[in-house]
Parts: C-alpha cells; structure tokens; sequence
C-alpha cells in the first residue's frame, strides 16, 4: 500500500518534476548523484576499475558498495519523515547522495574522490536552487524599514519570516508562507519577509540566530501593536530551536489564523473608505517590486 502511494504521489507531481529537471541546478545535481552508478557501470570504463568482488566483475557493486549504498537509503528515509515539501523529499536525496558518492569514489579511487570533491565544491559556489517566485502578499522588509512598518499602525498584526537566502529549509519553506499570505492577507493582517542573512542587524535585534547549529531558519514571529506575541520555533536556554515541523497546518493552529483573520475582518469594515481588495493590490504592487529586488541581489 505504502509503495502504490509513492508511486501516485510521484505520478501526482510528475509535471512539477519535470519543470525542475529543467533547471540547471537540479540538471547538475542529478548528473552528481548518479555520477558513481554511471561510472560504475560505463561500458570500456568500468573494466579499469578496482573491485572487491571475489568474481573480478569490475561492473558490479562489490559487497562494501552495496552496504554503502544501503545505508544511504535508511539515511535518506529517516530524514524525508520530516520533509514537508517535494523540495525538500528531493534536496535531501541530491545532499546525502553526494556525500554517498564522495565516500565511494574515495574508496574507488583516490584521484576520482579528489575531482569529484572539488565538482561539488565548484557546484555549491556557483549554482545556487532556484528561489520561488510565484504569486505572493508579502512585504519584504531592510534594516531601515522593519521597525516602521511594524509600529506603524498597532491595529495591524503581522507575521514576519526571517529567513536566509541560503538556507535550503527557507527555500522549501517559501511556497508554504507565500500560499498562507494568498488566502490571509488583508488589511489587518499581513506577512513580511526579512532577509537576516543580509541584515546582520536585524538578525541581533530581534534575537534570531543566523548560525546552522542554533537551527532558527526559518523564524515565524507574530506581532500585534508593533510587539512580539509568540514565535516559532521557540528557543531554549542553550539557544537552540525547539523542533517544529513548518507545515501550513501547523501554522494555521499555533498562529490562531482563522481567529486573527476573522477579527482583521472586522478592522476593514471599521476603515472608512478601505476596502480589503485594494490593500491587497498596493501590497502586491509593493511586495513584487520589493521581492524582485531582494531575489535580484541573490
């Protein structure tokens, strides 16, 4: 049963995967993570090759590949529990293939392990996943801007993301809050994005660490009167994130959304003159001029 729902979801998102092996980013991925099955298995290669088998068969897997190769899956099943996305289902695939792929051609040989290193190296450096760019409400916020628009008018609440362009969970996770912004945006509630990994400054002010071992990437926090109500993930005395799974759900329940839209609701009818839709177009104007400015500086 479980494997006819992988296969449906997989048949579900095809045109979606399809679209990105389009992209150059998970063109090259892909050709790292097969990179030692082709070599493996390249007709007038893979006869130079070393082996362990008793047979000689240098176009098999010997047995300490084969042990390899199967704990990478265990490895990848474990962490795909808590992917929520298919990015993230298939970003965890590409990263713990190519270190599978490093080890085995170390082992193969030590010359391959050294130029296949140094491809990964050159791959991190110059092709970055390609950023999310479809419709959104969202505001995004500089150092300068955050402070004023949050204190501006305290009938407002806003959930703001503080993220980083380079972390690989805020990229999974940019779908998911644009999505939330699409169906709660309105003139009493609104969602803003700040770039912490570009704003240092922001990043201390609002105590959110930029470090990949304090796990705080991506940060929801929730403001009402230009003050901090709640945030997810929470923080324990060490400084690191409290594990929360980013799903829309989750956040709909612990963030009161239906509650918080319902009451903003009844904020537009009080403002003479304003209507929801109207908000939402000058947002969308000014968020899509401000988000292809942010992603132009990616």
């Amino acid at each position: 049963m479980a494997l006819i729902t992988g296969v449906l979801a997989f048949l579900y998102h095809l045109p979606q995967i399809y679209k990105w092996l389009l992209k150059p980013y998970y063109i090259v991925s892909f050709l790292l993570t097969v990179a030692f099955l082709v070599v493996r298995k390249a007709p007038g290669l893979c006869e130079h090759l070393a082996t362990d088998r008793e047979d000689g068969n240098s176009c098999d897997f010997d047995w300490r590949e084969v042990e390899i190769l199967m704990f990478l899956s265990a490895i990848v099943m474990m962490k795909n529990r808590r992917a929520i996305t298919l990015e993230q289902h298939i970003g965890n695939l590409f990263m713990f293939s190519k270190v599978a792929n490093v080890i085995l051609f170390f082992r193969l040989d030590i010359r391959l392990g050294i130029l296949y290193l140094a491809l990964c190296l050159a791959f991190v450096m110059t092709c970055k996943p390609p950023l999310y760019m479809g419709p959104e409400y969202i505001k995004y916020f500089s150092d300068k801007t955050i402070d004023e628009e949050l204190q501006k008018d305290g009938r407002v609440t806003w959930i703001v993301e503080f993220y980083a362009n380079w972390s690989s969970d805020c990229q999974s996770f940019a779908p998911i809050f644009a999505n939330l912004s699409l169906k709660y945006n309105c003139a009493g509630l609104r969602f803003g994005k700040v770039d912490i990994g570009r704003y240092g400054e922001v990043s201390q002010r609002y105590k959110v660490s930029t470090s990949p071992l304090a796990k705080q990437l991506p940060s929801l926090v929730l403001f009402q009167g230009g003050r901090e109500v709640m945030r997810r993930p929470m923080v324990d005395n060490k400084g690191r994130a409290v594990s929360w799974t980013f799903n829309e759900e989750n956040i709909i329940r612990e963030f009161n959304l239906n509650e918080l839209f319902q009451k903003s609701k009844k904020l537009n009818k009080k403002q003479n003159g304003f209507q929801t839709e109207d908000g939402s177009e000058e947002l969308q104007q000014e968020t899509n001029e401000k988000s292809a400015e942010s992603k132009k500086d990616q």
